[in-house]
């Protein structure tokens, strides 16, 4: 079985400024817009909410009513931060909101600050469009993530009684409610909560989630009829729930295409395979694996990006993927690396990295601007000012990166993906004495191995070089190991590997599923190098990609490269390109050029 017991700290001079930029500036920025202490963007009022609904502070509820997930994902940041860096401070801050959050949590362990404040009565009466449970999943998250990084129980233990009083409350039996939330999230949740506790109830609570879905009595319909058809988002009413919207329109076994909102869809298909993964079931792998194909093979940008619509922030049809008015969530793209992350911890394969990987260089850095202050929600292939300014079809696409969103979901989802980056480079495989390596990212990784204490140094210069470099650390005798590396399906020729400096032949080597692996028995300090050649190449889409027909991009390694008005003038739908031509690399970070 594959496992990611592993340790990692980064040391890689590309990614490594972007963990210090969110550690030393997103989060304190981002506690700030929590606290309301940012002039001129919209009041966040999420700590407020805790307070009130604590009983410190009067008022009434502000923001969104999922507004509680935006400070759980920002402890669950601090959790991965405190981690890798332990600071006294930040981890005094941290205390301080948890004492808030566990405060507001109600005697029966229910904890969501809107019902508590706005609505009392309507606990679990819309399921569909309000949150709850993803809610709560989001703080199982961060108190997950702070009690590995500190041991500190509080927030966990206060979830832990949440979960048990929603154990109590929903599932198959008599008198419970047979139904699951409208937005998935929940259900990766208890899988990371069950991973720390090891209690199978979190485990089961998960299973019955994801199976609950779909399934005929079909419950977020029967909720809608007893609502009269009212929304909690419109004053009008609904003719009919849009089940598909939710991933419910089916059950999970029967779904073989992505449809309906993105961020919902990939959280969805991320706990499957967690789920799959740790029964070992089978036919729910193959479900996974359909999904993914649809996904990454007919639904997904160049550049990693999913959910080409703004309307329903959501997926459309085959092919349709659109560039100005392209929706691509900040969100999804993180969605569909927890995705690509599970998957690969079922079996490795490089298909899954290559999209983690595609991601993570194009949609995700991209998100935020290096002042670690300004987002991106929506992540468009091409960009027209003047029509996102004055097209009402097009107001969702900023021509500038905002300083936050009154949903305000996208900025925290980075910093903790950010900040947990370490958890997606490697798994292993205890079994078989195997290390797998998926991301070239400099990082120290320490790991178990038969009993072994090992220790895996990475040297990398990627993005912009595919030279990567292994060093092993031993505290004691030789080992036996086995290191797979994968061969980005970007890498433009042969690779070349040598130990020690001797150069080997790949033809010698295993292959497989895009791996390399290199098997042999391993002493204190050996060294090996990896070298990935990268070209600048043209790329084309799929015929079916009307958009993009007679159009190419262009990419290097890992990064799609952008045309801007700064070097093109201001018209850049006018500007063509000779494919025939040849391209050239100019500077250190590889800009790239046309020989005319």
């Amino acid at each position: 079985m594959i496992r990611d017991h592993l340790s990692v700290q980064l040391a890689s001079p590309f990614w490594s400024a972007y963990q210090e930029l969110v550690r030393t500036v997103v989060i304190p920025y981002q506690y700030d817009i929590l606290n309301d202490r940012i002039v001129g963007v919209e009041p966040s009022g999420v700590v407020r909410n805790f307070r009130i609904a604590a009983g410190m502070d009067e008022g009434g509820f502000t923001g969104m009513v999922f507004q509680d997930s935006d400070v759980a994902k920002w402890l669950e940041a601090v959790g991965y931060a405190l981690r890798s860096h332990r600071d006294p401070e930040l981890e005094r801050v941290a205390d301080e909101v948890i004492d808030i959050i566990v405060a507001a949590q109600q005697p029966d362990g229910y904890l969501n600050t809107y019902f508590t404040i706005a609505a009392p009565e309507k606990r679990w009466t819309n399921l569909m469009e309000c949150h709850e449970l993803y809610c709560a999943g989001h703080m199982l998250e961060a108190a997950v993530a702070y009690f590995v990084a500190t041991g500190k129980r509080k927030l966990l233990d206060a979830m832990c009684k949440f979960v048990d009083y929603i154990a109590d409350t929903f599932g198959p039996e008599e008198g419970k409610i047979h139904g699951y939330d409208g937005h998935q999230e929940i259900e990766l949740a208890l899988i990371k909560l069950y991973g720390v506790t090891h209690n199978r109830r979190h485990l089961d609570l998960a299973c019955y989630f994801l199976e609950a879905r779909g399934t005929e009595p079909n419950f977020l319909r029967e909720e809608w009829e007893r609502r009269g058809g009212e929304s909690f988002w419109r004053t009008n009413k609904q003719s009919k729930p849009d089940l598909a919207y939710h991933q419910a329109h089916k059950p999970v076994r029967e779904q073989d295409e992505a449809v309906g909102h993105a961020v919902r869809a990939v959280y969805m298909y991320t706990a499957m395979a967690d789920i799959a993964r740790l029964t070992g079931d089978a036919d729910l792998h193959k479900v996974c694996e359909r999904l993914w194909h649809d996904v990454t093979g007919r639904q997904m940008y160049i550049v990693g990006g999913i959910g080409s619509t703004r309307h329903g922030e959501a997926f459309t049809f085959d092919y349709d993927l659109p560039n100005e008015t392209a929706y691509a969530e900040t969100c999804a793209s993180i969605g569909l690396i927890f995705f690509a992350n599970r998957m690969i911890r079922i079996a490795p394969k490089r298909k899954y990295a290559d999209v983690m990987e595609r991601a993570l260089y194009n949609v995700v850095i991209g998100s935020v601007a290096l002042d670690g202050k300004h987002y991106c929600y929506v992540n468009p292939l091409a960009l027209w000012p003047p029509a996102n300014i004055q097209n009402p079809d097009r107001k969702h696409v900023k021509p500038v990166r905002q300083a936050w969103f009154g949903c305000a979901c996208c900025p925290p989802n980075v910093a903790r993906l950010m900040m947990s980056l370490g958890d997606y480079i490697y798994t292993i495989d205890e079994e078989k004495g195997k290390v797998y390596v998926h991301l070239y990212i400099g990082s120290e990784a320490s790991f178990s191995v038969g009993g072994r204490e090992i220790v895996l140094i990475q040297d990398s210069e990627m993005p912009w070089q595919g030279r990567v470099k292994f060093r092993v650390a031993l505290g004691e005798g030789p080992v036996n190991l086995s290191l797979a590396l994968r061969i980005p399906s970007w890498c433009a020729n042969t690779p070349s590997v040598r130990v020690n400096g001797n150069l080997l032949s790949i033809a010698s080597v295993t292959t497989k599923d895009g791996y390399i692996e290199i098997e042999r028995t391993w002493t204190d300090g050996d060294v090996l190098e990896l070298d990935l050649p990268m070209k600048a190449t043209f790329v084309v889409s799929h015929p079916q990609v009307r958009a993009t027909n007679g159009m190419v991009a262009i990419e290097r390694g890992p990064i799609v490269y952008c045309v801007e008005e700064a070097d093109n003038g201001a018209n850049l739908a006018s500007v063509a390109i000779d494919t025939h031509a040849k391209l050239r690399e100019n500077g250190a970070t590889s800009q790239v050029c046309r020989l005319s």
